[in-house]
């Protein structure tokens, strides 16, 4: 076997191969015994069959398996002898083997970019002190004590109130049937902490124990199940009871349910918690300035296509998966998958760069993942989801995934050796009135400014799109701006 090396671009790399026909026979000869050993030909006892016989009557498929074995043989063989690591799929262009006759095929793959690195050793960088404070601490036994509250049921026959539970029969029709999914018997709601459109809660406040009611109810144009957003239904309701959650005073009992020996290791707990994953939150955070830093300083920095297309890939696979969790679908962006992923491209462009950069660092340092590291990485990961760890590692192994897990531990080890090697200055955290805005104050500083007040703007809906004040409130303050700005563009306004 004779090949060459063709550098088509920075990124891309063609070799051709030649193949005489000694060893294209050896081929067909070494596929042929496998295929006598198993094959069944009447008058011949098993293993006994001629070879001639052999390759006559299996002569496709033994061809063709002969061709596919030699070809990935010498790949493997090539990479090897080059140490070259293909960033893409590799693309065969061959046509099938002949006997006593030479051989030549092509292959096309991407490869990673030389870099000339820039130094990496000796940077300076700025890290956030890691602090925790008795708010934050406050806050999470907040959280236990609601959910160590007891639920007690109201003698009085009142209507519920926000913060009381409703217990509840409920369903949403459309004629006379009952619209899947929208039903539930004897359903614990607790009102006003948003669990429920806004319109379904006032039917409930308007009911005493034992009491049945209905209304109609539009579905906002964004409502989860995109089946029913913007369809009308009757919701009918019957309330049961009212409850009032009863939460108990913080003391050892409580921290006891909580896994904790008492009060004090609790809150010591916590406070180490939050410690731990803030210092690894902020060192993560430094270690991406020290990236960034690196390779803004690199000018010339082409992509392998494929690496970018598959990171897209990913990135839209994960979104998908967050939007099936909501229970809706891409559509619901209002994008085409063109534009979805188009919009995905420049964080994809710098993954890639960071993981060839990384990559390049490891092979500069001499580093590697030893197999005992990678069985440890299996072995976490089992753990956290609770799979067997001999089905992951069949899992990884059947599907290709041990050298991407590979590299993603060569990156983080070269990531490890930048930071250990900068001038780390550790920085106090932002004063809490500098801390950055609200989702909601992003949106409100970010609007036209058509509205003073979410108060105006529900106002303003109800009377011009002709949707119920309760649908209105349900909106945020930027979704009604977007209403309004489509309603007065429609008007030519």
């Amino acid at each position: 076997m004779e090949y060459n090396v063709e550098e088509i671009s920075p990124v891309k790399r063609k070799i051709t191969v030649e193949v005489p026909a000694e060893e294209v026979n050896a081929a067909l000869t070494t596929t042929i015994a496998l295929y006598r050993m198993q094959a069944d030909v009447k008058g011949f006892r098993k293993g006994k069959v001629p070879s001639s016989v052999v390759e006559s009557k299996y002569r496709k498929q033994v061809y063709s398996e002969a061709t596919t074995d030699l070809i990935n043989y010498q790949i493997n063989e090539i990479m090897s002898g080059l140490s070259m690591q293909p960033m893409s799929r590799i693309d065969v262009d061959a046509k099938e083997l002949e006997r006593d006759t030479d051989f030549k095929y092509a292959i096309e793959f991407e490869v990673a970019p030389k870099l000339d690195l820039p130094e990496y050793r000796g940077l300076s960088v700025e890290e956030v002190k890691a602090e925790v404070t008795e708010a934050e601490i406050a806050e999470v036994e907040g959280r236990i004590l609601e959910n160590n509250a007891e639920v007690k049921v109201i003698e009085d026959v009142r209507p519920p109130k926000d913060g009381e539970v409703a217990t509840v029969t409920f369903g949403a029709y459309q004629g006379d049937k009952v619209v899947e999914g929208i039903q539930a018997e004897n359903f614990d709601l607790l009102l006003g902490q948003g669990q429920s459109l806004p319109e379904f809660e006032e039917l409930v406040k308007t009911l005493t124990t034992g009491e049945s009611g209905e209304t109609e109810i539009t579905f906002p144009s964004d409502f989860i199940n995109e089946n029913l957003a913007g369809q009308t239904v009757t919701m009918k309701c019957k309330l049961h009871a009212v409850k009032e959650r009863i939460t108990p005073e913080m003391n050892d009992q409580v921290a006891k349910k909580a896994g904790f020996s008492d009060v004090e290791t609790m809150r010591k707990g916590i406070k180490e918690s939050y410690m731990n994953q803030r210092k690894q939150m902020n060192k993560s955070a430094a270690q991406s300035q020290l990236l960034s830093q690196l390779i803004e300083g690199i000018k010339d920095f082409p992509l392998p296509p494929a690496m970018v297309e598959d990171r897209i890939d990913r990135l839209v696979q994960d979104l998908e998966y967050k939007l099936d969790r909501q229970g809706k679908g891409l559509q619901s962006l209002g994008k085409s998958l063109k534009e979805i992923r188009d919009g995905f491209k420049a964080e994809a462009e710098s993954t890639v760069k960071s993981e060839i950069f990384l990559l390049a660092v490891a092979a500069e340092e001499g580093l590697d993942i030893s197999p005992e590291e990678i069985e440890a990485t299996l072995t976490q990961l089992a753990m956290q989801t609770r799979q067997p760890l001999h089905e992951l590692k069949k899992y990884y192994e059947d599907n290709n995934l041990i050298v991407p897990l590979k590299d993603r531990l060569l990156c983080d080890k070269a990531s490890e050796l930048i930071y250990d090697a900068a001038e780390v200055k550790e920085i106090d955290p932002p004063a809490a009135g500098s801390k950055p805005a609200s989702a909601e104050e992003k949106e409100a500083d970010e609007a036209e400014g058509r509205f003073a007040s979410k108060a105006e703007a529900v106002e303003w809906a109800v009377a011009n799109l002709g949707i119920k004040e309760s649908t209105a409130k349900g909106y945020s303050l930027a979704k009604l701006e977007e209403r309004a700005e489509k309603f007065y563009a429609e008007q030519g306004e």
